[in-house]
C-alpha cells in the first residue's frame, strides 16, 4: 500500500496495560466511522506495514484501544508513536459542497467573480479555526474553511468557488520567507 493511495487516521500514542493493546488516537470529526477497523496500515520507516486489529473498544473522545492480532511486545514497541492510514478507497464518496481535506489539496479556490485566490497548498486543522492554505504570485495566503462561504465545489475542474467578505485577501495575505 502506498502513502498516496491513503489517508491519514491518527496516531498509536502509548500502550494500553500489559496484553498488547495500544492506544489509537484518531484524527477525524466523524470517531464513528471507525467502529469496525480489521486492517490499518502503520507507517514504519517510511512504509506503510499492515496490522491486523483483533479487537477494539472506546476510550475518550476519539480515542480507540486496539488490540492486534498475533501481538507482541516488540511489535507493540515498533508501533507505538506511529502515524496510522487506511485506504482512501475506503471513504464513502461525498457529494456536492461536501469534501475531504486531503481531496482538495491542489484545487484552486476561486471568488464569486471568478478571480484566482490561489491553489490550496495545504489545510490547517490543528487550531480551533480550520483553514486553507494557499500560493498566489508567491505569496502564501490563509483562508478560514467556514462551510457557509463555500458556494461550488467542481471536482472535475478542481476549483472551489467561495463567497470571501471584501478585504479578506488582504487581511490573511502572509509574507512569504523572502519578504521578512
Amino acid at each position: 500500500m502506498k502513502k498516496e493511495e491513503c489517508y491519514f487516521l491518527g496516531k498509536i500514542t502509548r500502550r494500553h496495560g500489559l496484553h498488547g493493546n495500544v492506544f489509537l488516537k484518531l484524527d477525524t470529526d466523524q470517531p464513528e466511522m471507525y467502529n469496525k477497523l480489521d486492517t490499518i496500515f502503520v507507517d514504519i520507516n517510511g512504509l506503510l506495514v499492515p496490522f491486523f486489529v483483533a479487537k477494539q473498544a472506546w476510550s475518550k473522545g476519539e480515542t480507540l484501544i486496539i488490540s492486534f492480532k498475533n501481538s507482541t511486545e516488540a511489535l507493540v514497541d515498533q508501533v507505538v508513536g506511529k502515524d496510522v492510514y487506511l485506504p482512501l478507497s475506503g471513504l464513502p464518496k461525498l457529494t456536492g459542497n461536501k469534501f475531504y481535506y486531503h481531496e482538495v489539496v491542489g484545487f484552486e479556490i476561486r471568488e464569486e467573480d471568478g478571480k484566482s485566490c490561489g491553489i490550496i497548498e495545504s489545510i490547517n486543522d490543528q487550531t480551533g479555526q480550520h483553514y486553507f492554505v494557499l500560493t498566489l504570485a508567491g505569496k502564501q495566503i490563509v483562508i478560514p474553511i467556514i462551510r457557509e462561504w463555500i458556494l461550488e465545489l467542481n471536482r472535475e475542474e478542481k476549483f472551489l468557488k467561495m463567497s470571501l467578505p471584501e478585504g479578506l485577501m488582504d487581511v490573511f495575505l502572509v509574507p512569504s520567507k523572502k519578504d521578512e
